[in-house]
């Protein structure tokens, strides 16, 4: 069959808009956007304070702008690329991981010499002459509406070889942040307007920006701003936590679907899983530590999920109806310190009473108040205790009932979508949610095997007439 060159072109204009729409399917997306929290990064700032003869001193501070995501322990780790031969003469507050070649320097020895530095934070407990505000805490930074007031980390660092007027100092590059693993994608640093720092006693205000002793100092601003968003496919391969629902209204239970976060295969890969019943279950769990210790050791489930999220839809009053919501920790490697969740509900707007969690509303689409974030009351449940009869937290609340909107018809009770520590959880089949009674197929197949039972009856006794 011959074509002529208009049918070629057309074909080969199709055939590009369909493999162009074929990439989106065949790829999954790593946009680190997230509806219940869209402007939601870290910053990290970077305010030169004050200069010196061959650099300048500088305080690195990360302020974590997320609703709900925090940096848990072991904390987070800082890396960056020099733009020319700088060394780090000092660090307060923080300390490289290495110190690399400073085999040229004689005397005076600098903290770190390497191209690409690593820092970390420094513990709690450390010396007050180490320390400067917001540092030492072990690399762990809370998240903005659970506890702004520790959602911020900083270091100072004092840099050599790195000239002393605004055309030789240059921009660090190539920002990369694990928190403690990967996830986050960090962009390039921009020249922002300089940070004002206000005394401890709230009488003095200085910025960034210092000339000094340097009368030729010509630098418009000494501030930079380096904006790090967070993506889950970046951050594991597989989800890390499953819901499962249930209600006072159907005796089913319906668990988290099989294979969630991984299959069993300790046959293939032995210790990939710990049955609580095995009797070398303690030796097992304190011989877990690896080097990837940020891949947990889970509990033999049929989800394999380190944690598990159960909303049990309670009770049923006149003007209210409850829910009781389950956190199990299946993780043997992780305490989890800070956790929080996040669940979007339609009834949030008139949640009435809550009972040993904490409750702030995150209202993602501003008049809309569907979206709520939870977490433990310290010293009491804000410590989500690693695999074992310990390893739950729980909590009931009480909603008040909206005539208008208010059902227990077509899985209405249940959450939409529900978040832990920042991840989306895997939310069951919405056609496998408990369903009412009355429209159960149940009590069809029910009524239909009555119907039979009464005309066979009335067959039987017509045949015996």
């Amino acid at each position: 069959m011959d074509f002529d060159s208009r049918s070629v072109t057309q074909l080969t204009s199709w055939t590009i808009v369909i493999l162009f729409l074929l990439s989106f399917l065949s790829f999954p997306s790593t946009d680190a956007y997230d509806a219940l929290d869209p402007t939601g990064n870290i910053t990290i700032k970077w305010d030169v304070i004050n200069w010196t003869p061959d650099g300048y001193v500088a305080v690195v501070t990360m302020f974590n702008f997320q609703q709900y995501r925090h940096i848990q322990a072991p904390g987070w780790t800082l890396g960056w690329t020099w733009a020319k031969k700088e060394v780090i003469w000092s660090m307060v507050g923080g300390q490289t991981t290495e110190q690399g070649d400073c085999s040229k320097y004689k005397g005076n020895i600098p903290h770190c010499c390497q191209k690409r530095p690593i820092v970390v934070d420094l513990l709690p407990g450390t010396p007050y002459n180490q320390q400067i505000a917001n540092c030492c805490k072990g690399g762990v930074i809370n998240s903005w509406a659970q506890d702004p007031a520790n959602a911020a980390s900083s270091f100072q660092v004092s840099v050599g070889a790195a000239g002393t007027t605004n055309k030789t100092v240059k921009v660090p590059k190539n920002f990369t942040l694990r928190a403690p693993g990967p996830g986050y994608t960090c962009g390039p640093a921009k020249i922002v307007k300089p940070t004002q720092f206000v005394s401890s006693d709230g009488r003095r205000v200085t910025q960034a920006m210092n000339k000094g002793n340097l009368p030729n100092f010509n630098l418009m601003t000494v501030t930079w701003n380096v904006t790090c968003t967070y993506s889950q496919f970046l951050a594991q391969k597989t989800p890390t936590c499953c819901v499962s629902l249930s209600s006072f209204y159907n005796d089913t239970i319906v668990p988290c679907p099989t294979c969630t976060c991984g299959c069993q295969n300790n046959k293939t890969q032995p210790g990939s899983c710990v049955d609580p019943k095995s009797p070398y279950l303690a030796s097992v769990v304190s011989g877990s530590t690896s080097k990837n210790s940020y891949t947990p050791l889970v509990q033999c489930t049929s989800h394999m999920c380190p944690i598990r999220i159960h909303w049990h839809v309670k009770l049923n009053y006149k003007d209210y109806w409850r829910v009781k919501v389950t956190i199990t920790n299946f993780n043997y490697k992780m305490n989890y310190t800070l956790w929080n969740i996040v669940a979007q509900h339609p009834n949030f707007d008139n949640l009435t009473q809550l009972f040993s969690f904490n409750y702030k509303p995150l209202n993602p689409y501003q008049s809309i108040n569907d979206t709520a974030m939870l977490w433990g009351v310290k010293f009491y449940n804000d410590l989500l205790m690693q695999a074992g009869p310990l390893g739950n937290v729980q909590s009931e609340l009480l909603f008040r009932k909206d005539a208008r909107t208010f059902t227990f018809d077509k899985g209405w009770a249940f959450p939409r979508r529900i978040y832990f520590n920042g991840d989306n959880c895997v939310m069951p089949p919405p056609d496998s949610y408990p369903f009412l009674p009355n429209t159960s197929p149940r009590k069809d197949f029910s009524l239909l095997t009555l119907l039979l039972t009464l005309l066979l009856s009335l067959t039987l006794s017509c045949a015996h007439a």
